[in-house]
């Protein structure tokens, strides 16, 4: 992927962090840490299965607390964490994925997995969102948004999954001819598209709220499309954690994307 320009930030004090910093601070850090427990575990002789349980735990443990420790009056939404009833009683909601790709991060080498931090404001929508992808010492964050690249090619390319490509995304792929690309990681395969990598990241069939709440917020801050699979706004915090489907893509494709799908 192009490496955009550094989003590390001075961390400042708990009472003047603002929440980018603060999301930026914590995929960053969390990153980290995940970088040097793979490395320490795979040194041990960890199996895979207790490297991806080990960075689970271990990033929903920092982020949960560090979350605590400077915002304790906003929400929380994990992936690995318990049901924060708060939520449906504050217009401040963090939507954490501590380790998104946990298969790709169980492998020794493999660079397409995430952290994902991200505010959502009830009233507001995103307040702020960082995705890091760690292996490779990026952090994409909402401010500074991305520059997304200008690119030609003759046919887009469409990222999907390793393992199985979604109905969507086949559908999509053989309409617009599209060259396949395949990535692990929700995070990872809409970061292809913010670093100008991909051309489109369609989803449908299986995704949770933290899925996609950080790298959504990410890519409409670099300008791109971002939306449900029927073109609908993403919205977030709902009491059912199931958001199943997504669209990012460059601007110029998200028409020829949806008509593929629904014409």
């Amino acid at each position: 992927m192009d490496t955009p320009p550094p989003t590390d930030q001075p961390v400042a004090t708990a009472d003047v962090e603002t929440d980018v910093v603060l999301a930026t601070r914590l995929a960053t850090t969390a990153g980290r840490r995940l970088v040097a427990l793979r490395a320490e575990m795979t040194a041990l002789g960890a199996h895979s299965w207790q490297v991806m349980d080990g960075g689970d735990t271990a990033s929903h443990r920092y982020l949960a607390d560090e979350l605590d420790r400077v915002r304790p009056d906003d929400a929380v939404l994990s992936e690995e964490g318990l049901e924060d009833p708060r939520r449906f009683g504050t217009d401040r909601v963090w939507i954490v994925d501590p380790l998104d790709g946990t298969r790709e991060f169980g492998e020794p080498g493999r660079v397409d997995w995430a952290v994902h931090v991200a505010l959502w404001s009830v009233s507001e929508g995103f307040l702020a969102a960082a995705v890091s992808l760690p292996a490779a010492e990026i952090t994409y964050a909402t401010d500074p948004p991305a520059t997304v690249p200008s690119v030609e090619r003759e046919r887009p390319r469409l990222v999907t999954s390793r393992t199985r490509a979604p109905h969507s995304a086949s559908v999509v792929a053989q309409r617009l001819d599209a060259e396949p690309i395949r990535l692990g990681s929700a995070g990872a395969k809409t970061m292809s598209v913010v670093s100008g990598e991909t051309d489109i990241y369609v989803h449908d069939g299986g995704m949770y709220q933290w899925d996609s709440a950080a790298p959504a917020a990410v890519a409409l801050a670099a300008g791109l499309h971002v939306s449900r699979v029927d073109g609908s706004p993403l919205v977030y915090n709902l009491r059912d954690p199931w958001l199943p489907d997504l669209l990012v893509c460059r601007p110029e494709w998200a028409q020829p994307v949806l008509d593929a799908l629904w014409t």
